[in-house]
């Protein structure tokens, strides 16, 4: 890297503290200098960056005064149905961008940001941190090297037993959608990134409420208004059915592990861990079996693990500036984020409808 670049954040809440303490060890590598922060609620920045440490860095209580500012990239750290607001803004004052992830609440939001990222020629990635990690990788690898022949069938499970969280992710209004979106869009991006990604065709799909909305089970019950459960079966382009669940709160220990069905082999992968708020596919994963035939004999084989990262949000931001200083592409192709969230934006029409919905991607994508 050849340049310090001047770096803001847009909103400053929870996930904020994630990205500022990973650009606390850029400044300290000499990457970027962090410049300033914004977040609508009056006086909200200051004090975060005050309990940070950084009384230097510029706050603003307004988006307009820190895109106004010389600025190489921003993080968008505010809530869902901001995000494609937040983004093409960013995006026209000619900086680079690492949104948060979901990309946005609807498909048209993520092709609209994807368009502007295109037509400024400024970076836009996704901020799909368990990307970073080795065992992602391992996963990937497997499923790259063909070993597994053809894959015609997914299931993608996990989910929380019991793990809603609070403030702006159950407020229909602030987060767009619930547990889809949080932690399904993770679960999406483990399996389709493993594939290519290929487009998706159609979504039929079922969400609930069950939990969120029952006080016997969440504190905050009169305000939730999001999904806490989804499943859907999705078709993709290449003759490919994946099989999706994700859950906030049941009663259940899972709602299943991750699978690969191919002609030659199949995948199983567990989530790591156990408990409550275990297996969101938001980190690394659990044990891998490969299910194949050797000599005629039905065989299963363990695949080590590879040691797991504690530095996946770290990478994910190092990456993000290692793209703009070398004017490299986003890290995570754009287009695979749009993919991601024209499945969550056809999840949601569908369990809306209570029928299947074809996915329609404009031409130019």
């Amino acid at each position: 890297m050849s340049k310090k670049l001047r770096i803001g954040i847009i909103g400053t809440g929870g996930i904020a503290h994630a990205h500022l303490d990973s650009y606390k060890r850029l400044v300290e590598e000499g990457v970027v200098e962090i410049v300033a922060g914004s977040d609508i609620v009056a006086g909200k920045a200051r004090a975060f960056f005050d309990r940070n440490g950084l009384p230097d860095v510029l706050a603003f209580d307004n988006n307009e005064e820190l895109l106004a500012l010389d600025l190489d990239g921003v993080s968008i750290c505010t809530y869902n149905t901001t995000h494609a607001e937040c983004t093409i803004a960013a995006l026209e004052a000619g900086i680079h961008v690492l949104c948060e992830k979901p990309m946005s609440v609807t498909l048209e939001d993520a092709i609209r940001m994807y368009r502007k990222s295109k037509e400024t020629g400024k970076i836009l990635t996704i901020g799909f941190q368990p990307r970073y990690d080795p065992n992602m990788d391992l996963v990937r690898d497997i499923v790259g090297s063909g070993d597994l022949g053809e894959i015609y069938y997914i299931q993608t499970g996990g989910g929380r037993r019991r793990g809603i969280p609070g403030g702006t992710f159950i407020r229909r209004e602030l987060s767009g959608v619930g547990a889809l979106a949080d932690i399904g869009c993770y679960s999406l991006d483990m399996v389709l990134s493993a594939i290519g990604y290929p487009k998706p065709l159609t979504v039929s799909a079922f969400a609930s409420d069950k939990f969120g909305t029952n006080p016997k089970y969440f504190y905050d019950a009169e305000n939730f208004s999001v999904d806490d459960f989804s499943a859907a079966l999705i078709r993709l382009e290449g003759g490919i059915a994946l099989d999706f669940r994700m859950s906030w709160a049941m009663h259940m220990d899972s709602t299943g592990d991750t699978m690969f069905f191919g002609t030659d082999a199949g995948l199983k992968i567990k989530p790591a861990g156990d408990g409550g708020w275990a297996g969101a596919w938001d980190g690394t994963i659990g044990p891998v079996t490969m299910y194949h035939d050797v000599q005629g004999q039905l065989s299963e084989t363990s695949i080590p693990l590879r040691q797991p990262s504690n530095e996946r949000f770290y990478s994910k931001v190092q990456a993000f500036c290692e793209a703009i200083n070398t004017g490299g592409t986003a890290p995570i192709p754009l287009i695979q984020s749009v993919y991601n969230q024209a499945i969550v934006d056809g999840i949601y029409r569908s369990s809306q409808l209570g029928k299947e919905v074809e996915i329609i991607l404009p031409d130019d994508l």
